[in-house]
């Protein structure tokens, strides 16, 4: 990892280069969201309110080639609250320096700092990749996932 890599809070002026990155990220799972979207997402990152998404992004040598969206929540398993960490990206062509690492590994700094126990995140089971390097950092559970579509009758 290079000694230039800077992995800190989503400020309001970094909405053009979180806009190309999560583009990216977006475009990697085949999918588009609409500006409104875009405009609420990043409302949520940049909010002071403590119930809201939290997002760090990863500098090297002065460019934005990362990005990490968080949340901590309540969890019913535990008195502890829990972190999801819900989008992770990294630019293709640096991926393989630390910067996933790094950004994971800041995730958990943050969440260890709020109290709690737990980070978890989900991945597409085709992302070898990314999972080769989930591997190493964390225990892969054997829970899959389900989506109900309510706008569906």
């Amino acid at each position: 990892m290079s000694v230039d890599l800077i992995i800190r809070p989503i400020e309001a002026s970094d909405r053009p280069e979180w806009t190309r990155l999560w583009t990216a990220y977006l475009t990697f799972y085949k999918t588009a969201l609409p500006p409104e979207v875009y405009d609420s997402s990043f409302a949520r990152l940049i909010s002071d309110d403590p119930h809201e998404y939290c997002g760090l992004i990863a500098i090297l040598d002065g460019t934005p080639v990362g990005l990490a969206h968080y949340l901590f929540h309540r969890d019913m398993w535990s008195i502890e609250d829990t972190c999801y960490m819900m989008d992770l990206f990294v630019d293709p062509d640096i991926r393989g320096t630390g910067a996933g690492r790094a950004l994971i590994e800041a995730v958990s700094d943050k969440a260890r700092a709020h109290g709690v126990s737990v980070l978890y995140w989900h991945t597409e089971d085709t992302n070898h990749t990314a999972q080769r390097l989930y591997d190493r950092l964390a225990t892969k559970m054997p829970f899959l996932k389900y989506d109900k579509d309510l706008k569906k009758a």
